[in-house]
């Protein structure tokens, strides 16, 4: 049997928060596009499900309105640690807490709405030459692409066939569920807790359910031997995160985990294909801004592919050093924060005495979440 070849201008291969809000940027742009993606929706994703407000200007330039979702409404941060120490700030902008399992499900239905093609397949191969890439798929469909967009994460079989992909000398396993919380839990509150080995966020999201999603080291999570045994035997170990393990109630089949994740430095284009969300770099959960990122990468990468193949104002090459200096400037910094605060958490010495400066200096404290936050994202161009 003769593989269907499709032509296209855009091909975004992955259909997460990154992959759909390219594919939304691009249809606005009167651009054609087609999302590849392997799962279907709605499914859970293993996430901290907080959004900073910064993203909402482009959402709204969009056209999406997620209120209609009843998101959290998330103002304060809260810091725990092993030995009992307590930091509490404001949230830069603040933020929203939405499952990935009602968003993602949105931003479908509404790419859907507006003509865009999203095909259910997962992607084998992707090569280049003259400039136009080749795709081929799982069930033998090939696409041919004038922009290929990698929005496939850091996990897929795809991105770990790519030249540069980053090897974690100490991978992490992180695992999420929703739970019912029998109390008042602060709606308005995103906690992270330290315990031995790695750190646990917990926040709200729609329908008053709690989000519990936490990294842990491999090699310790590996020898409790199953996540019970881990949560009954490390997680607990920081009191404030057992009272709230102990007053929660897991809603639906049980928690979600992925593993081997890698937080080292990726390039944002690889083999003339434009990085985004993950693809593009892995920031660590301490600072629960992940899904700002994906989203800023989305708008910043769509803005130059409008520019080289809409309006013919850059060349390829243009397009492509463009895009890696804009990702360097805008996240670069919030990545180097990531890694420096996730290092500070996994020394017992050096975490007490800079919680014992931070308590000091509350100002600090601030300054520190604000480094791993963005502005508000505009809609300025080039």
């Amino acid at each position: 049997m003769q593989s269907m070849v499709s032509e296209k201008n855009v091909l975004v291969i992955g259909g997460g928060l990154a992959g759909l809000t390219a594919a939304l940027h691009l249809n606005k742009s009167g651009m054609e596009v087609t999302v590849v993606e392997r799962h279907g929706y709605p499914r859970h994703k293993v996430c901290g499900e907080y959004v900073s407000n910064e993203v909402l200007p482009y959402f709204d330039w969009l056209g999406i309105n997620f209120q209609a979702l009843s998101p959290s409404n998330l103002r304060t941060l809260r810091y725990t640690t092993l030995s009992g120490r307590v930091l509490e700030s404001q949230l830069p902008l603040g933020g929203f807490g939405l499952s990935r399992y009602a968003m993602d499900e949105l931003l479908y239905r509404v790419l859907l709405s507006r003509g865009v093609k999203v095909v259910f397949d997962a992607v084998r191969e992707v090569s280049y030459h003259n400039e136009r890439f080749s795709v081929t798929t799982a069930s033998g469909s090939i696409f041919r692409a004038a922009v290929v967009i990698g929005a496939f994460g850091k996990l897929s079989a795809l991105s770990k066939k790519g030249k540069n992909v980053a090897r974690a000398s100490s991978p992490a396993v992180a695992v999420k569920a929703h739970y019912r919380y029998d109390g008042d839990f602060p709606a308005e509150e995103v906690s992270l807790h330290n315990f031995s080995g790695g750190y646990c966020g917990v926040s709200m999201v729609e329908n008053h359910q709690l989000n519990i999603c936490y990294l842990a080291d491999y090699a310790s999570f590996k020898k409790s031997g199953n996540i019970k045994t881990f949560q009954q035997n490390v997680l607990k170990g920081n009191r404030f995160l057992k009272e709230v393990l102990e007053r929660s109630t897991i809603i639906g089949e049980g928690p979600v985990s992925v593993g081997q994740l890698s937080f080292g430095r990726q390039p944002a284009v690889q083999d003339h294909m434009l990085m985004i969300g993950d693809t593009a770099g892995l920031i660590h959960p301490l600072c629960g801004n992940g899904m700002a990122m994906a989203v800023g990468s989305a708008k910043v990468s769509c803005e130059l592919i409008v520019a080289f193949l809409r309006d013919g104002l850059l060349r390829r090459k243009e397009m492509e050093s463009r895009y890696q200096k804009a990702w360097n400037e805008a996240f670069g910094n919030r990545m180097w924060a990531a890694r420096m605060l996730s290092a500070l958490g996994k020394s017992t010495v050096l975490q007490g005495l800079a919680m014992e400066s931070l308590g000091r200096f509350p100002l600090l404290f601030k300054k520190m979440i604000e480094s791993t936050h963005g502005k508000p994202i505009s809609i300025k161009g080039l």
